[in-house]
């Protein structure tokens, strides 16, 4: 699953061709699918949440490798802040994060927070770090703020879903990966979990009858 976030992101492809935003968002458009893929990762590696639609409309590319590209470019450019200090600091907390020193890394992610309140994955990785603690009311707080800056967070719509499941709240949790779903049709993982919850929901329903 997509654990609000906790990817990590694969180094993305080269782009020899590419040499400006504009020859970037014209490869988009171009009929070679390894062009697109070059396209894509320069916008996500030199780009700014501007390009996220562009970025958006090819995870639904003919073609399976710049769909994944797409993905992968989509967390490289929300982990960009725009400012270096922040983005070390985001790296750092991840680390510590995927280390399971959640307390030193939720105080880094609040850190951030304070000092870049409009960078949203801020939220989500404290988001992120909450639910692995187990403080499901807190990392729900976080995802709602992540939401509120960028709505088509497929990553905090999907662990949207993960906690209301832990929290056996079905209805939510197959509401909120089906969210996910219709910005990132790709996480076909999603689709296994829908049917888990609606199994369960279901069972949930028998027993109150």
């Amino acid at each position: 699953m997509v654990l609000i976030g906790t990817l990590t992101c694969a180094p993305l492809t080269a782009f020899p061709q590419v040499k400006n935003h504009a020859q970037a968002v014209a490869g988009l458009k171009h009929s070679g699918a390894a062009e697109r893929a070059d396209a894509v990762a320069w916008l996500a590696t030199h780009g700014s949440m501007a390009d996220q639609p562009l970025l958006l409309a090819r995870l639904r590319d003919e073609d399976e490798d710049v769909r994944i590209t797409a993905e992968q470019g989509l967390w490289v450019l929300w982990m960009r802040s725009g400012d270096a200090v922040i983005d070390r600091a985001l790296a750092q907390g991840s680390a510590l994060m995927a280390a399971g020193r959640l307390p030193e890394s939720i105080a880094i992610f609040s850190e951030i927070i304070r000092r870049r309140p409009a960078f949203a994955e801020g939220w989500n990785k404290r988001a992120t770090a909450y639910f692995l603690a187990g403080d499901y009311e807190r990392s729900l707080a976080d995802c709602a703020e992540v939401i509120k800056r960028n709505p088509r967070h497929f990553g905090a719509l999907s662990g949207y879903g993960q906690i209301y499941f832990r929290l056996e709240r079905f209805d939510k949790a197959i509401d909120y990966w089906r969210r996910a779903l219709r910005v990132n049709p790709n996480m076909t993982g999603l689709e296994e979990n829908i049917e888990a919850a609606e199994r369960l929901l279901r069972e949930k329903g028998a027993r109150t009858i």
